[in-house]
């Protein structure tokens, strides 16, 4: 069991170093029509989340001056962008876009999660990986977060928001710390 663990968490561990990249240099073409195989367009599910020990979530949820949010594994904030069609199965932000907000990508068709009562789900990226989705919403890191304390993508451009526990956005109105600068 601990060896399951073990490798289950170096998995983990990889995956969030790998997200961190955000996608290699030439991919910022502004073309998103990608050919994926079928196996990975049925690979778009939306189980209900699961309850499962925190240190094995890759979802769980955190405190912040900004409210209960959803976070990934290493703590950082996840957002959703208005701009993303509800299960649509795919992601509006390409190129540049993706750049600062690179996708929280999992290497498991059945994210676990702590906290998180939103449906979830994986979603085909066009470079081969899996979109965690929440609610039929792809999500999102902001690449000026730095540590699981920061929320500085709330509200940039009016089209990002955090994320609740149950899957709907944080507006910028009803959890933005009085005093904030929103980002932009």
């Amino acid at each position: 069991m601990k060896k399951q663990l073990g490798t289950g968490l170096g998995i983990l561990a990889l995956a969030i170093a790998l997200t961190g990249c955000g996608g290699s240099p030439g991919a910022s073409s502004t073309s998103s029509s990608a050919t994926t195989p079928s196996s990975a367009a049925s690979a778009s599910s939306s189980a209900p989340a699961s309850s499962t020990p925190a240190g094995a979530a890759e979802l769980k949820t955190a405190s912040s001056s900004v409210g209960e949010r959803v976070v990934a594994a290493n703590g950082k904030s996840v957002y959703i962008f208005s701009k993303d069609v509800k299960d649509s199965g795919k992601s509006a932000c390409t190129g540049g876009c993706a750049t600062n907000w690179p996708a929280v990508t999992t290497t498991s068709t059945m994210p676990a999660v702590d906290g998180v009562s939103g449906t979830i789900g994986t979603i085909p990226t066009a470079d081969g990986k899996m979109q965690i989705t929440i609610n039929g919403m792809p999500i999102y890191f902001y690449s000026k977060d730095e540590d699981s304390s920061d929320t500085y993508g709330q509200g940039v451009g009016g089209v990002w928001s955090l994320v609740s526990p149950s899957g709907s956005m944080l507006t910028p109105s009803s959890s933005t710390p009085s005093g904030s600068s929103m980002g932009y």
